[in-house]
């Protein structure tokens, strides 16, 4: 008697079916080559107003860009990776720790940005205490804003958000300035005692040629945060770091002492085939308005 087919069944709320192309690795290859090339496409736009003649490097870039399907397909990469049958997405860990420390048991809802938003829904399950605001730069559906999180108005958002999280963001952002003022920004716009959710993929620290846990941890404190949890484990994909925001005076980089130097340019800690992540602070703080 002939063997039954196996249904297959959708492993992301968009309705994808499992393919070759949602294989885990094939996902992950992609999602890092885009990396490289939006990288890539970023120091190119900037080096063809100096070098006309880079322009057909970025040409080249770009065409590889569409090849690979674009934001679109790796925002789709992203989502499947996401999946429920994958251990699902990095918002179980935040909502873990939130609950350890009975924030859910607050009278008022806390208000929660989530910045680079796959999925609308990610913290409905909490929404009797979470009143999530779900932003990208390119929205996959209505409901999440589609906004460029450095560009939004500091006074209107200022101390306006009780949690931001930036999951699987700051890797994406190009520049170690830009990352750099993603977290001032994110300091500025959370609540006294705020939390700040960070996801990266593991060898951001554990295998950068410029950054490490420790200066992270130290440039986060600079910054002003605590680190209250972190979690990843050997051989892992990710890691998942909870600041809160320092109660009481201006963190260090608003006071008029310059930034030290070593949060403003990238300098290496590691020889050999490292990866070239880092994050820079700029003074002023990258021109942000309360300085």
């Amino acid at each position: 008697m002939p063997k039954s087919r196996k249904r297959k069944v959708p492993i992301t709320s968009t309705g994808s079916t499992y393919d070759a192309s949602s294989k885990p690795e094939s996902g992950r290859t992609v999602i890092r080559r885009f990396h490289v090339l939006l990288k890539l496409q970023a120091q190119l736009q900037k080096a063809i107003v100096y070098d006309p003649s880079k322009k057909a490097e970025l040409v080249n870039v770009e065409n590889e860009l569409e090849e690979l399907g674009g934001l679109k397909n790796y925002q789709r990469m992203s989502a499947i990776g996401q999946g429920t049958d994958r251990g699902g997405g990095s918002e179980k860990m935040l909502i873990r720790w939130l609950k350890d420390k009975e924030l859910h048991k607050t009278e008022k809802k806390l208000r929660l940005l989530e910045v680079g938003a796959l999925k609308p829904d990610n913290y409905a399950s909490c929404s009797s205490w979470i009143e999530g605001t779900p932003m990208d730069l390119n929205s996959r559906h209505p409901s999440i804003i589609e906004q460029d999180f450095l560009l939004l108005d500091q006074e209107q958002n200022r101390e306006k958000w009780d949690i931001i999280s930036l999951s699987l963001v700051l890797n994406f952002v190009p520049e170690p300035p830009d990352r750099g003022r993603m977290l001032c920004l994110a300091y500025d716009f959370l609540v006294g005692g705020g939390h700040l959710f960070v996801a990266l993929p593991l060898p951001c620290l554990s295998n950068s040629r410029y950054l490490n846990f420790d200066l992270f941890i130290e440039l986060m404190g600079f910054l002003g945060f605590t680190e209250l949890q972190r979690h990843w484990r050997e051989g892992g994909k990710m890691i998942y770091i909870l600041f809160i925001k320092k109660n009481g005076a201006a963190p260090p980089r608003k006071k008029l002492n310059p930034v030290p130097e070593k949060f403003t340019k990238k300098t290496v800690l590691r020889q050999g085939n490292r990866n070239n992540f880092s994050i820079t602070v700029c003074t002023p703080c990258d021109n942000i308005k309360t300085l």
